[in-house]
């Protein structure tokens, strides 16, 4: 009997013990099917099932990271775009800013500034202007008892409160009354309340210190959370003129929402209140806007693509995980090839064909990849929920992202697989078969 039979034979009998990583019964000697790789594949990975697992761990984060965050960041565009779609499609806003002295670039914060009469202009002389609500922004420390809170005050005038959505839970607004004697009266967001008060506190009636000057709670406002660029809840509203008066000493405004009288009036509000601004502010013809005017759709667009970008961020990075996860399945289907070289060999002794070869390991490789990405979706989506349950984060679990993670984590099982399978197949027999 000849050194290689014995080989042969040798193999043969370890392999139907069991001690074999693979196994070779019914292979045919022309070679194999598809279904009778996959047979094999999935026999060689159930003998080394820890080993497998993890293996598929990489794969298994990756794609639960991918699908997680981006569960995230769709919560997240969701909710601005549900709560600023609230506040109406036909609300425009005027801020300061965006002039140019020669090469230099001046924005908010420049000589020429938003007033209180720009405000009533608008106001009576735009016909397509429903309403005004002028905001005058600022920070300073409420205190009531030995309690105190940093948060943002905000003077602005009555109709605030149905031009912004934000009526009040307990109470009531102040009046223009209010407003033209300067009254020291307040509206607490429900952070502040909480922070001040406690919980389930109704502050109406009670005496603050803001800047050491008391105010009359007039209302609590109802709970709204973020508007995408600041938190609603964690401000005290005031009357505009009590705002300049004896908080920032200042005459001027930091914006003014205008609510158009419908939606279609949008385009024609906002060319008449350009107009009317460029007039008040002795703009010459050529001379730039020193001031800028946005719609509702123009915020909810610009947020919208700021969310978007810091989605496809997180997501980035979560993908360099499905990465480090195929370099493991290469690694591991390198040793594999490695422990197996000799049942390659006898493989091809029996008549296996290089793209048999080939087709198991590449399809064990997928097999990992595609075992790891299904549990990778179980997790992500888990993670999600459980975000959104405990952390109370808005999340927004995507199909689209459910497929992109699955069809990475494929092709991260075929593009890492294929050069372990590409070397298996390409082992000469005869040295394959002499490998101790």
């Amino acid at each position: 009997m000849s050194t290689r039979t014995r080989q042969i034979e040798t193999l043969g009998d370890r392999q139907r013990t069991g001690r074999a990583f693979g196994s070779l019964e019914g292979m045919p000697r022309g070679g194999m099917h598809l279904f009778e790789g996959m047979v094999v594949a999935f026999t060689s990975l159930h003998a080394n099932k820890l080993r497998a697992l993890l293996t598929m761990l990489g794969i298994i984060i990756g794609t639960g990271a991918v699908i997680t965050m981006i569960a995230l960041g769709s919560g997240a565009r969701k909710a601005v775009e549900e709560r600023i779609s609230q506040l109406g499609a036909d609300l425009l806003f005027v801020r300061a800013g965006a002039s140019r002295g020669g090469p230099v670039h001046m924005g908010e914060g420049s000589s020429v500034r938003l007033t209180e009469k720009d405000t009533q202009a608008i106001a009576t002389e735009c016909p397509s202007v429903l309403a005004v609500a002028p905001e005058l922004n600022g920070s300073a420390q409420a205190k009531f008892g030995n309690n105190n809170w940093n948060t943002r005050i905000l003077g602005t005038y009555p109709e605030y409160e149905w031009l912004r959505n934000s009526p009040t839970k307990y109470g009531k607004y102040f009046t223009h009354a209010d407003d033209n004697v300067r009254r020291r009266v307040c509206l607490l967001g429900p952070t502040v309340a909480e922070n001040l008060f406690g919980k389930d506190v109704n502050p109406v009636g009670q005496t603050i210190k803001i800047r050491n000057i008391n105010f009359e709670v007039l209302g609590l406002l109802q709970e709204k959370g973020s508007e995408g660029w600041r938190n609603s809840d964690d401000q005290i509203i005031i009357p505009l003129r009590t705002m300049q008066k004896r908080i920032t000493g200042q005459d001027n405004v930091s914006s003014i929402d205008v609510r158009a009288v419908n939606q279609a009036a949008m385009d024609r509000a906002t060319i008449e209140i350009e107009s009317l601004l460029r007039r008040r502010h002795k703009l010459q013809t050529g001379q730039e806007n020193d001031f800028n005017i946005m719609s509702m759709t123009d915020v909810t667009s610009t947020l919208g693509e700021t969310t978007e970008t810091f989605t496809m961020l997180l997501a980035s990075i979560a993908l360099v995980s499905l990465i480090v996860g195929g370099i493991g399945i290469m690694n591991i289907m390198l040793v594999s090839v490695t422990e197996r070289t000799r049942e390659i060999g006898v493989r091809k002794a029996v008549g296996g064909r290089s793209r048999d070869i080939l087709l198991q390991f590449l399809i064990e490789s997928i097999t990992l990849a595609i075992g790891g990405g299904i549990l990778g979706i179980a997790a992500g989506v888990g993670g999600a929920y459980a975000l959104a349950y405990f952390a109370g984060w808005n999340t927004l679990i995507s199909p689209t992202a459910v497929a992109l993670a699955f069809g990475f984590s494929f092709a991260v099982g075929v593009f890492f697989g294929f050069y372990p399978a590409r070397k298996a197949s390409r082992l000469d027999p005869i040295e394959a078969l002499r490998y101790e």
